[in-house]
């Protein structure tokens, strides 16, 4: 920002210096002095409107309460019965709009529309469907390749619950809904083609709605995920 306003002033005072020389005897020279924003090839892979085919995959081992409980003031202690998930989502993002707003907010966000099928590799559970959506925020900084983001989706699901089965702790009805929340990283290879990797949590329960019969337990997991997003159609170069 320094840099950008001393090159102003100096292009001003060498077109006053030179008005100035002339005097009544002509209109002053055409020359000045111009100043550019360095491009920035991030432009190109965030703007308004871009679609992109996502298909991402998790590793959810690690166990712990809702982490809304602070809302209640429930325990943040774990269920005594432990899970282990491995969601696998294809979705579609839109970019909502182009890169805007400045420093570490620069960035733009994304609206997904996806589904969800998750092997349930340890808890009486064995899998679980669901539509999901929700939004992406990009922390888009010029001309990195790395562009951090956080994630917030929500959705409607079936899972073989085993609570009617007499099992404790697993869940009460097949009709479930979920809530996931990540952050982590996006490496873009081109304007088409990128690689991400974070961190996500994962909520699954039916929200009351199996008692009093039987008890809302729900699951609360975290752990890795990865994904690949390939650009849907045709380059949009886009002007900085």
């Amino acid at each position: 920002m320094l840099k950008r306003r001393f090159l102003i002033a100096l292009g001003l005072a060498l077109h006053v210096q030179q008005a100035l020389g002339q005097g009544l005897a002509g209109p002053p020279s055409s020359t000045f002095f111009s100043f550019h924003d360095p491009a920035d090839f991030n432009n190109n892979i965030y703007y308004k409107d871009k679609l992109e085919f996502s298909l991402e995959s998790g590793w959810l081992p690690n166990n712990t309460a809702f982490i809304f409980n602070f809302v209640k003031g429930y325990s943040y202690a774990p269920w005594p019965l432990h899970y282990t998930l491995v969601p696998n989502i294809a979705s579609v993002r839109w970019h909502l709009r182009n890169v805007g707003n400045r420093s570490i907010l620069r960035g733009n966000f994304e609206l997904t529309f996806g589904g969800t099928y998750t092997a349930i590799v340890r808890g009486p559970e064995t899998r679980y469907f669901a539509f999901v959506t929700g939004f992406r925020r990009n922390f888009v900084q010029r001309n990195w390749r790395i562009v951090p983001y956080f994630e917030s989706r929500g959705g409607v699901g079936n899972i073989n619950a085993k609570g009617p089965d007499g099992i404790l702790y697993a869940q009460g009805q097949d009709l479930t809904f979920t809530l996931m929340m990540g952050t982590g990283a996006r490496y873009n290879f081109n304007s088409r083609f990128s690689f991400d990797a974070g961190v996500a949590y994962d909520h699954i329960s039916n929200f009351y709605l199996s008692q009093p019969a039987y008890t809302d337990y729900g699951l609360n997991v975290w752990g890795s995920f990865v994904g690949i997003n390939v650009r849907i159609g045709k380059e949009k170069r886009i002007v900085p």
